[in-house]
């Protein structure tokens, strides 16, 4: 039984490196499926780019790719929650600064993420993400042309 050629699933509200993604994913020719609200506008026009618009309700794209990926694909996401459930279907998962989300690290994030909220709920301060560097963006490049070489031939 031949197996399925492996996708990438990108969490694409707000993801900064679309156009690497499609970039790495033109040399494998692997398709991409960018999964977005419907208030979030997207223009990437591509043959192996497949836009998926879903409603705007909490976590709307969390729960299709969740419901549409599949064993060996890769999911870009900065959602930990996301990631976790992911792994659980045995796809790899790679954030937007360019770590890889594993089974052996999952659990410290969720719990580090935890605290954090508690801390916000207390009055304390949070911060939303920054800006990514440039070495930001060439180790997420160099990770994910290591996952998709990964992914060669399963």
């Amino acid at each position: 039984m031949k197996k399925s050629m492996p996708e990438i699933w990108v969490d694409a509200d707000a993801c900064p490196v679309k156009d690497i993604i499609l970039a790495e994913a033109k040399h494998k020719e692997i398709p991409v499926n960018y999964v977005a609200s419907y208030n979030h506008r997207l223009s990437l026009s591509h043959p192996l780019a497949r836009l998926i618009t879903v409603d705007a309700a909490y976590q709307s794209a969390d729960m299709y790719i969740i419901n549409h990926a599949k064993a060996g694909d890769i999911v870009v996401t900065d959602d930990y929650g996301l990631a976790c459930l992911v792994l659980g279907k045995r796809c790899l998962a790679l954030g937007t600064r360019g770590k890889e989300y594993t089974k052996d690290n999952i659990s410290f994030l969720l719990m580090n993420r935890h605290i954090s909220q508690q801390m916000a709920k207390t009055g304390g301060k949070r911060k939303g993400p920054r800006p990514l560097f440039n070495e930001e963006i060439e180790h997420f490049r160099q990770n994910l042309r290591k996952l998709l070489l990964s992914q060669e031939g399963n």
